[in-house]
């Protein structure tokens, strides 16, 4: 697709290449290698994507944590996350699967991981079980 970020790339921006997708570093990173996974197809949405495409992505996702962890050896966690939809923060409408490595305090109160994206509900209190399944039985 003409003017897509991810269908026009250079070959040296590839860390790695499978059959479906491709790995490469995100241009504006939250955290050191942090890596992008992307489908070779132009599509917008992770829903869209056939099944040869997620396992391809999926193995690839596997694969680069496997080399960061390799390459960094402070690394001791990752948030996996992917934008579907404009009001999920997607700015790039050729999907693709963020893999950012982690370190032990590289903020003050990881908690919540992926629940950040919304601020509000990132702390949150377990409730106890008996709690849960009244509220799933009503």
């Amino acid at each position: 697709m003409e003017d897509c970020l991810f269908c026009d790339f250079d070959n040296d921006e590839l860390l790695e290449e499978g059959t479906y997708c491709y790995a490469r570093r995100d241009g504006y990173p939250v955290s050191e290698h942090h890596t992008l996974i992307i489908p070779k197809r132009h599509v917008a949405s992770y829903f869209d994507l056939d099944e040869r495409e997620v396992l391809d992505m999926h193995m690839m996702l596997v694969k680069m944590k496997a080399r960061i962890e390799e390459w960094d050896a402070t690394v001791s966690g990752f948030n996996v996350g992917v934008n579907a939809g404009k009001d999920a923060g997607q700015s790039i409408f050729h999907v693709h699967i963020h893999l950012m490595p982690r370190r032990q305090g590289d903020i003050d109160n990881p908690q919540g991981g992926v629940r950040g994206v919304i601020p509000s509900k990132r702390t949150y209190v377990r409730k106890p079980r008996a709690a849960l399944s009244q509220r799933e039985s009503d």
